[in-house]
């Protein structure tokens, strides 16, 4: 009788030993990874992106406006600047263009019809730094201003994105935007804003909201 209730406690012994040792294992994770849409792809590659906006713009004696302290062109540039985190880079003759309008048109129209390249003050020393450049100006002539010739024909764009922007008496692009790649060789041009000059200096609340609009359309 006393050997089997020894044998007895002792197997009581192993089962309670075995069931203690034994490891829990981790549950089955069943959740499936959270999937990247196209448009957070988007988003992401354009946040990833070095942007950089570059603009010409005239202060002194503008059309309709009279004489401003600051360019059109440039109150827009900042505002793209704002919205996106891009970089400013200003663009500016070595020779200013005379203040007072009349003067200024006729010295541009004369730059036009001789192909001139005015020189510049700089270029960015680290454009290849950057993937987009937004580029703004105002339209001259139905056309760029000539120092914008001289900024996309003497740096390298291949494999950039440019976005161009401009002022001028009315909301329109002349079509010249898609001749960029021709200019700036090696780069492609996306779709582009075409804003009125004296709504930047009347209503800048309108025009930043078209500027959002535009950016937002863009992935911006």
């Amino acid at each position: 009788m006393k050997k089997i209730l020894v044998m007895a406690l002792s197997l009581l012994m192993m089962v309670l030993f075995t069931a203690c040792g034994k490891t829990p294992q981790p549950a089955e994770n069943t959740e499936k990874p959270a999937e990247t849409t196209a448009t957070e792809e988007n988003s992401t590659a354009q946040s990833n992106s070095k942007i950089l906006v570059a603009f010409f713009s005239r202060a002194g004696d503008n059309y309709e406006v009279g004489v401003i302290e600051k360019g059109n062109t440039k109150i827009v540039a900042e505002m793209i600047s704002e919205k996106t985190g891009a970089d400013l880079f200003e663009i500016k003759p070595v020779k200013d263009y005379p203040s007072e309008y009349r003067e200024c048109t006729e010295v541009a129209k004369q730059e036009q019809t001789e192909n001139i390249r005015p020189a510049l003050v700089a270029l960015p020393e680290n454009l290849q730094n950057y993937d987009t450049i937004f580029l703004g100006y105002p339209i001259w002539w139905s056309d760029f201003p000539m120092v914008i010739y001289t900024f996309l024909e003497n740096q390298d764009f291949n494999g950039k994105t440019i976005i161009p922007f401009c002022t001028s008496a009315g909301e329109y692009m002349t079509g010249k935007e898609n001749q960029i790649p021709e200019i700036a060789k090696g780069s492609t041009v996306r779709e582009g804003l075409g804003l009125k000059g004296k709504m930047c200096q009347e209503n800048p609340e309108e025009v930043r909201a078209k500027v959002n609009t535009w950016l937002e359309g863009l992935g911006y």
